[in-house]
């Protein structure tokens, strides 16, 4: 009988081991699963919504959020130029800045390419001041030159939103200015982007790291207009791959946000970051350029 009760208890001993010892090995077994799964995780962004697009074969590299709408914040001067673009016949023709919409920039502390009112600048002047600089005034301008007037411009810029099929897009701007009502979505801006970059003009434009604007009664010299993206990659690494192009937009609502053009390895690809949490205006942090760089450096090509 105590035989009997002795292996009954030495049976429960080493049942209670073998279990105690599974729990330890399940336990250490998570562990490192999740240490590898953190190997593998790339999403370590700041930017809320992001999507990287092979210009090629229009296969997606990565996206994060990429349906959800955000604000664009300047990213909507991307669709104002290739508006314009498609409205205008003579780049060279003067289209002069219009007073109105350059003093509300001005009391709106908008971003401008430093153009006068009404200086008879042309309309590649105002292309350039619109992606380069970001400039308020050069995008005001050229929707009114265009279309007439701001309101008739931003329909202009919905029909063209409709037709390519971007959903999750409107406008209530040419300059990108904050409005709840004005939105769009990484994957909407990319497919813009891939767009406007089959028009040469806008090409040329977007590539462009200076431009000297032309000679007028209030600049004799010109303007030098520089990216406010391929300027803030001086010194900046860029191993594999070149940002060759881009457009910035910042505002505290939309946060930091980058549409870049990059080429690894012979393709081209498109890169959106928007939203990455913006604490001072005045001395922004770059973490959508941190983003940017990290992306394009975690490309797989063939």
């Amino acid at each position: 009988m105590m035989k009997k009760i002795f292996k009954r208890l030495m049976i429960i001993i080493i049942l209670l081991f073998l279990i105690a010892t599974l729990k330890n090995k399940s336990s250490f077994f998570d562990l490192n699963l999740a240490k590898f799964s953190n190997v593998f995780n790339s999403d370590d962004y700041s930017s809320r919504y992001i999507y990287v697009l092979d210009r090629e074969n229009k296969s997606v590299e990565y996206e994060k959020n990429s349906r959800k709408r955000a604000y664009p914040a300047s990213l909507a001067k991307i669709m104002t130029t290739i508006v314009a673009l498609e409205h205008i016949d003579d780049l060279s023709a003067v289209a002069p800045i219009d007073v109105e919409t350059y003093r509300k920039m001005v009391e709106n502390n908008a971003s401008m390419a430093g153009f006068y009112g009404r200086e008879a600048v042309t309309y590649r002047d105002l292309l350039y001041g619109t992606i380069l600089s970001s400039g308020g005034e050069a995008a005001n301008s050229l929707a009114i030159n265009v279309a007439g007037s701001t309101q008739d411009f931003v329909q202009l810029m919905n029909e063209k939103a409709s037709e390519l099929g971007l959903e999750d897009t409107h406008f209530t701007s040419p300059e990108g200015l904050h409005n709840k009502d004005q939105y769009t979505s990484a994957y909407d801006m990319a497919k813009l982007l891939d767009y406007a970059l089959d028009n040469g003009d806008f090409r040329a434009i977007f590539t462009k790291k200076t431009f000297k604007t032309t000679s007028t009664m209030d600049h004799p010299d010109g303007i030098v207009l520089e990216s406010t993206v391929l300027s803030k990659l001086d010194g900046i690494s860029e191993e594999g791959f070149e940002i060759v192009g881009g457009k910035s937009g910042t505002t505290y609502e939309a946060g930091e946000c980058w549409a870049t053009l990059g080429v690894k390895d012979g393709h081209e690809y498109i890169c959106i970051v928007m939203g990455a949490t913006l604490e001072d205006i005045s001395n922004p942090d770059m973490a959508q350029r941190e983003d940017t760089v990290k992306l394009y450096e975690r490309i797989k090509t063939n």
